[in-house]
Formats: C-alpha cells, structure tokens, sequence
C-alpha cells in the first residue's frame, strides 16, 4: 500500500518557478508515479510521469519548461517548475503505484492519489 502527499504549490508570478514535491509513505521503493492535473474536456491531464522503462514523460504543453526529479531513497517526487505561465494554474495531484509495471500510472489510473498542491501563477 502506498499514500501520497503533495506540497510546495504557492502563488507564483509568470516566468518563475516552483518545485512541489510528492512524498511517498510506502515499505517499497516507488518506481511508478507521476504529476496530473485538471484539464477542460478530461478528467485530468497527465503533466510529468515515469514509465515503466524509467524514462520520464511530459506533457506537450509543458516540454522544456517542467523536469520532474525521483529522490527514490528519500521517496519525494519533485516537479521543478520553470516559465511558468497563468495556463499552468491549476491543483496539481501526484499518482503512485507499487511495482515496476507504471500502466496504470501513465494511464492516470494508478491506485493513491493525494489531495493535491494549489499553483497559481498570476500575470
């Protein structure tokens, strides 16, 4: 069993940054976990996620300006914000899973979740 909890959103004027961080209370190592957030049309846009293959997968909207970064010892999941733009304002959610198989994680359908971190980003 895993449980998430996000932190480090925050008010944040266009062009900064931000680095929420997702801390995983789990007995395993978690390999399988990524970034959401709401989007119009979907229940939830996959921002930043790791795949099975350890590779890491972004957005489109969000290439080249967000990194996601795996303390996997620490087990904290950051989300290094840069450029940020008032169309990244949102509550951002962190997904986890147990295992090395991310499907379901990738897919946004990954067993915890947390109650995500607020990011607003003002003009």
């Amino acid at each position: 069993q895993v449980h998430v909890a996000e932190s480090g959103g925050g008010p944040v004027q266009a062009g900064g940054s931000l680095r929420p961080s997702c801390h995983f209370e789990a007995i395993f190592i978690i390999y399988c976990a990524g970034w959401f957030r709401p989007a119009p049309g979907q229940s939830r846009e996959k921002v930043a996620v790791i795949d099975s293959d350890g590779s890491f997968k972004y957005a489109e909207s969000v290439k080249g300006r967000f990194t996601l970064v795996n303390d996997y010892m620490a087990k904290f999941l950051y989300l290094e914000m840069n450029d940020l733009k008032p169309e990244d304002t949102a509550m951002y959610y962190c997904s986890a899973e147990l295992g090395r198989n991310c499907a379901d994680t990738v897919a946004g359908n990954a067993e915890a979740w947390g109650r995500g971190t607020q990011v607003t980003v003002s003009s």
